[in-house]
């Protein structure tokens, strides 16, 4: 992106990033996707380089850095290794920011300066069952009882469920009050009757780790609400934006990986006599491919461009979102095709971020969500 202007410490942030996914994710990282294998060593190593508290004050342990060097670094990881960029994003945009933000000073000391400092990592529990990308049909319930509440409920397709220290946790105290009934909880791994799940076994992002949470009965002092009572929903909602962002950068680096890997390999395979990269079908498609991946990553700068401005980002990462993901499953395809045979096995890694990719269109609501979004945005 030689036409973009970044300033020396983004570019610094951005070498660093591309140094340790290169050194450190590379090496390993088949076989972390082939068995399921959590990157304990690689996100230690993440969190004292001061990846996982990017945009938090330094005051709380963080790095104080924009979100344009959050988006750029996250591209850099990503193009190596997405399922480490999952854990990165959600510690990142879900849950460091929304304690920021949102967090009383007991909760940033006690919580958010350790997932900061990227000593422990966080999880971000919206997603229910039955519930899906309806966030206002929550049916995990927070009983209020005087100096604490009592949840009991069950969460899925949570990011970090196992590995996780800390849980920011949706539950409905009122549904007389619908989604203004709605409250966020700090959750912390051990609390009696919070339990741990089956891990999924998903066709992508297979180093991070996916899990059900059940809650049963467990005792949440009143401390641990974030915001006052019925703010959950709102809560939630302005920390996805954050999240949308994250997934826009994820993608953007899945496809710039792809891309990458694509151009390096029609210069070194030969047919009829030539390189490939010589013909005029490939180089056409090389084309369609770069101009996308380059038309995602601008549309995510502007976005994370707004945020740092503090201007209203909604429906910019909404667009991001929705036109990355889109990119990065067509251009990881078209990656995979150009590699022939080649790109159907996982040593020439671009069948991993061809189904990398598609959880890019996943989480953090469908494309049809993220035109709702922006169709809202437009008409308003």
């Amino acid at each position: 992106m030689n036409q973009i202007t970044f300033t020396e410490e983004q570019q610094s942030v951005q070498a660093a990033a591309k140094d340790f996914a290169e050194k450190e994710l590379l090496p390993g990282v088949i076989d972390r996707d082939n068995q399921q294998i959590f990157p304990t060593d690689q996100i230690t190593k993440l969190g004292q380089l001061g990846f996982l508290g990017m945009m938090v004050h330094p005051k709380y342990g963080g790095g104080g850095l924009d979100a344009v060097s959050y988006v750029l670094a996250l591209e850099e990881i990503c193009k190596i290794e997405a399922a480490v960029g999952t854990i990165m994003s959600v510690n990142n945009s879900l849950v460091c920011w929304g304690l920021e933000h949102f967090g009383t000073e007991m909760q940033k000391e006690k919580y958010l300066n350790p997932l900061a400092k990227g000593t422990v990592i966080g999880a971000f529990c919206l997603s229910e069952p039955e519930a899906g990308s309806d966030a206002t049909a929550q049916k995990t319930t927070a009983i209020d009882c005087g100096d604490h509440y009592l949840l009991n409920g069950t969460k899925n397709w949570i990011s970090n469920g196992q590995s996780a220290t800390y849980y920011l946790v949706m539950a409905q105290s009122d549904p007389s009050k619908k989604h203004k009934g709605i409250n966020a909880f700090i959750l912390e791994k051990g609390m009696p009757g919070f339990v741990v799940g089956k891990k999924e076994d998903k066709m992508g992002i297979r180093s991070s780790d996916t899990h059900s949470l059940m809650f049963q009965d467990v005792r949440v002092p009143k401390e641990n609400r974030i915001g006052d009572e019925g703010f959950g929903f709102t809560f939630a909602m302005k920390t996805l934006n954050g999240g949308r962002l994250g997934i826009a950068a994820q993608a953007v680096g899945i496809a710039t990986g792809a891309l990458e890997r694509a151009i390096a390999y029609t210069k070194e395979r030969s047919s009829f006599n030539k390189k490939i990269s010589e013909h005029q079908g490939i180089q056409f498609k090389l084309a369609e491919m770069a101009t996308k991946v380059e038309t995602a990553q601008l549309i995510t700068l502007k976005a994370a461009q707004l945020k740092d401005a503090n201007e209203d980002y909604a429906q910019a990462s909404a667009m991001a979102k929705l036109y990355a993901s889109e990119v990065a499953m067509s251009v990881s395809t078209d990656a995979v095709q150009i590699h022939g045979g080649y790109g159907y096995v996982k040593e020439f890694h671009v069948e991993r971020l061809m189904r990398d990719a598609k959880i890019t269109e996943i989480y953090e609501g469908t494309s049809e969500i993220q035109k709702i979004i922006i169709a809202r945005n437009l008409l308003k």
